[in-house]
């Protein structure tokens, strides 16, 4: 059995998919992680509400990052016209793929555009990674540090923001969670002397930042 990715779901409550579905959007988000990354149908569910302000022909239906970004830029252009704002941690985690951040901002959408609470999506941390789907996963399934890091670090947050400095300290932000969340395991299973081993090599881990093949 693979444990490479995790399962592809939308994670939408059901009055989400419903709304989503009456927009008669030019089509509906099968992959809600991958379909709105690029910011194309998010700029048309705002267009169901105003039109005027969010013309489907300024946006780009492609995939690149260039074409993501200038999407994502115009979209925010129209929304602070309209006095909207959108969480710049959420949109950032959706434009980059990251688990449970496209799904949020569906909801925030929903939120903004009906007047209708689904839930707090302003908690004390926002947390887009793949954890959740680690702690479902048998203990020896689980991810090392290295690949925690290229689990968590997006080729195109690398590509945004090239600079070593900066992605050497995301890299240690997620090394940092990962051992955190190793040392918990070793305090539940105390007896799993494999893991006392495995803990102390990962804590040694190098940050080579050529390892993601962009430098």
């Amino acid at each position: 059995m693979s444990y490479a990715q995790s399962p592809k779901k939308t994670g939408l409550p059901r009055e989400v998919v419903k709304w989503l579905q009456s927009l008669d959007l030019s089509f509906y988000p099968k992959n809600v992680r991958r379909d709105l990354s690029s910011g194309y149908l998010v700029a048309e569910i705002f267009s169901r509400y105003y039109p005027q302000d969010f013309p489907e022909h300024s946006y780009d239906k492609g995939t690149s990052l260039s074409a993501k970004q200038k999407n994502w830029s115009r979209l925010e252009q129209a929304l602070q016209k309209q006095n909207l704002h959108l969480l710049k941690e959420v949109v950032d985690g959706t434009i980059h793929c990251k688990p449970g951040a496209a799904e949020l901002l569906v909801q925030e959408v929903y939120t903004i555009l009906t007047n209708r609470s689904i839930m707090d999506i302003e908690g004390p941390e926002l947390d887009f990674t793949d954890q959740e789907y680690q702690e479902l996963l048998p203990t020896v399934a689980r991810s090392t540090a290295s690949k925690a890091i290229k689990n968590n670090l997006r080729i195109t947050e690398i590509m945004a923001k090239p600079d070593i400095s900066t992605n050497q300290r995301r890299a240690e932000v997620i090394l940092h969670r990962h051992l955190e969340h190793k040392a918990a395991e070793r305090a539940l299973n105390p007896g799993e002397i494999w893991g006392l081993t495995l803990y102390s090599s990962e804590a040694n881990i190098s940050l080579n930042m050529t390892d993601f093949g962009q430098f």
